[in-house]
């Protein structure tokens, strides 16, 4: 069984997916950090970034400077339609290879644009994971150091959560706290092992 792990930004996938992989030694395989290995640095990827945005969009290290980026990304529907088509082949390739080369009964694909990437074909359910709008702001302000008009643009700029929750076999609710989103993944998870 492959599991479509999805939600909302800073809904807590990531918590989700790090505690179904040490718990239950479930493999996760993680878009976003497949994203990150698309735009290492001189791959393809990275090189027509770079063509488009010009060398201000780069570190000092000549890493992509993803606070940089995701400004640009954040404010300009078309930019990241852009990236994302540059970015999605290559995540949907490495999913699809991880997935033919996975031996393990479930498998959690962690994918925050599992909807909008339409890679709802490559898993066989799709889990959602929840929060309320204040705590998503909240939690994005805390974790990535934005203003409230910066996390609400980033949240603004994906697909709404409840268009996600329609689509969904399985909701997370992460309103409340950690315990309470550890038991409901326990309850999830143990009736399909």
């Amino acid at each position: 069984m492959i599991i479509g792990l999805t939600g909302g930004i800073a809904t807590g996938k990531s918590t989700v997916s790090d505690y179904l992989q040490n718990k239950y030694q479930i493999p996760v395989v993680d878009a976003d950090i497949l994203a990150r290995e698309a735009v290492k640095v001189y791959s393809p990827i990275y090189k027509r970034i770079v063509k488009r945005y010009g060398s201000e969009i780069l570190l000092a290290d000549v890493s992509i400077n993803r606070a940089r980026l995701g400004e640009i990304i954040f404010n300009d529907e078309s930019e990241k339609l852009w990236l994302e088509g540059q970015i999605h082949p290559y995540v949907r390739q490495e999913m699809e290879r991880e997935v033919k080369e996975s031996q393990a009964p479930i498998m959690v694909l962690s994918i925050p644009l599992l909807f909008e990437a339409q890679m709802t074909d490559l898993v066989d359910e799709v889990w959602v994971v929840y929060a309320d709008f204040d705590t998503q702001v909240a939690r994005l302000q805390r974790r990535n150091g934005l203003s409230k008009e910066s996390a609400i643009a980033r949240i603004t700029s994906q697909m709404p959560l409840r268009e996600k929750l329609k689509r969904a076999d399985v909701v997370i609710d992460n309103s409340g706290n950690i315990k309470d989103l550890y038991q409901i993944t326990d309850q999830e998870i143990l009736t399909r092992t």
